[in-house]
């Protein structure tokens, strides 16, 4: 459950910001589109892979 105290003299919208942020660090959303259809292991492992591939790619071409 995630909780926001609400600031003295702080507005409804800037609450709702921080509330937002909070539920999408969550990760309820992702979870949620990920269960709606049914992906083989095979299939997720690759993605998983890839994604790796990427991100170190990435991080390589910043240390130069």
């Amino acid at each position: 459950m995630i909780i926001v105290n609400v600031k003295d003299n702080e507005s409804v919208d800037r609450a709702l910001k921080r509330f937002k942020k909070k539920f999408e660090r969550t990760g309820v959303l992702k979870e949620l589109r990920a269960r709606t259809f049914f992906e083989k292991p095979s299939v997720s492992k690759r993605k998983q892979k890839e994604r790796a591939k990427y991100k170190q790619q990435l991080f390589a071409n910043d240390n130069y």
